[in-house]
Order: structure tokens, then C-alpha cells, then sequence
């Protein structure tokens, strides 16, 4: 025979008896900002002759963003390669090809007007766009889906409690999932040399950037 301390048998039966339910919630907030990464592409004859060129144009390139205020200003990468010709499959270099390329984070309503101006001060390649909403309001989007998540894991067990004629007693857990925000798609990629050939300013318009969440409660009855 063995022999089950009363406590220890509540609590067994009341882990035994529980519901588990697990609820989403979705946020939709606008997407202000606008991701940008942009560059100056040079090619020429000599090592020395590019990487001076594309260094000239990419100072001016980034005086201008600074002027503008953009924000999470970063150069992403600078490169130098030899540029290759092939004939009767004899390899020859012909010349250079340099690269700087910078990404920055700008309201998306001025984003049309500021490419157009890189443009103009040297920027040769639009290697993408990307828009996002802003951190203030990811963090607040969050917290809504959160309580959503959780008012709908409640439903849902009421629901289910009622169906069955039990009656719930409480929360015995509680597993938050990650309350993220999708990373954007990025909207193109463009030759800046096109873009400037426009009477009008390049249109950028924003979307709307969503924010899940999913709660799971574990419910005793």
C-alpha cells in the first residue's frame, strides 16, 4: 500500500485538470520610415584613378545625408576589384571598378526628394528600399497584440469551459511568444542614373509593417 500526502494529491489533481489554450494578437501601424541603401560605383583604368573618384563622390554623397539629418547613417561596404576582359580564354585585366555603398534611415515622405538629390551629388546605384515604422511605435503595436493574444487565449477557453459545463478556476501558467515585427520586404533595386534622367521627384510611398504576438495559458478547472 502506499500512502499520498493530502497536499501533494490536491495538487496533482489540480495539474491534472487544466485546459491549455493559445491565443494571437496582430497589430497594423504604419510604415514612416524608409530604409535606404545607396552607392557610388566608379570604373576606370587605374586602381588609384576609381578609388579616388568613388572616395570624392562618396564624401559628397554623405555630406549631404548629414546635412539632411538621416539617421543610422553607416557605410555597409567599400570595395576595389580588377575588372577582367577575356580573349582566344587569355585573362586580362582591363581596368578597376570601385564601390562604397552607405545605409541610413529616413522619414519616408522626404525619401523621394533625398534620392533624387544623391543622385546629383554623386550616388550612381539605389540597391534598395526597405520601410519600416518607427521604434516608438513597434514597442507600443507590442504591447496591444500582446493584450490581444491574451484576450483572445481567454475566449477561447471560456468557450470551451462552456461547451463542457466546467467552470474555470485559474491560471496555473502563462508563455508569452515573441511579439516581433517581420522584417520588410525591400522594394527595389535601380540604377540611380535613371532616376535622374526624372522631371519629378522619385515617388516613395510606405505601406503598413504588422506586429504579432501569441500568448498560451495553461487554465486549472
Amino acid at each position: 500500500m502506499s500512502f499520498v500526502q493530502p497536499g501533494l494529491a490536491q495538487e496533482k489533481e489540480r495539474m491534472w485538470r487544466t485546459l491549455t489554450v493559445s491565443g494571437r494578437g496582430v497589430e497594423s501601424i504604419p510604415t514612416t520610415l524608409s530604409e535606404v541603401s545607396l552607392g557610388v560605383e566608379i570604373q576606370g583604368k587605374t586602381a588609384q584613378e576609381v578609388q579616388h573618384e568613388a572616395a570624392r563622390r562618396s564624401s559628397a554623397v554623405v555630406a549631404l545625408l548629414k546635412s539632411r539629418n538621416v539617421e543610422k547613417l553607416q557605410t555597409t561596404g567599400i570595395r576595389l576589384n580588377p575588372v577582367y576582359s577575356y580573349n582566344n580564354n587569355v585573362q586580362r585585366i582591363t581596368g578597376y571598378a570601385a564601390s562604397n555603398t552607405v545605409n541610413f534611415r529616413i522619414a519616408t515622405e522626404k525619401a523621394g526628394t533625398l534620392l533624387d538629390e544623391a543622385v546629383k551629388a554623386g550616388a550612381t546605384q539605389i540597391n534598395g528600399i526597405s520601410f519600416v515604422a518607427t521604434d516608438e511605435a513597434i514597442a507600443s503595436a507590442r504591447q496591444q497584440a500582446l493584450k490581444e493574444a491574451t484576450q483572445d487565449a481567454q475566449q477561447q477557453a471560456s468557450a470551451v469551459f462552456s461547451s463542457l459545463g466546467f467552470q474555470a478556476k485559474e491560471v496555473v501558467s502563462i508563455q508569452v511568444g515573441g511579439a516581433t515585427a517581420p522584417p520588410p520586404p525591400i522594394l527595389y533595386r535601380a540604377e540611380a542614373a535613371k532616376l535622374s534622367s526624372a522631371d519629378a521627384s522619385t515617388p516613395v510611398i510606405g505601406g503598413e509593417q504588422q506586429v504579432e504576438a501569441s500568448v498560451t495559458l495553461q487554465i486549472s478547472y
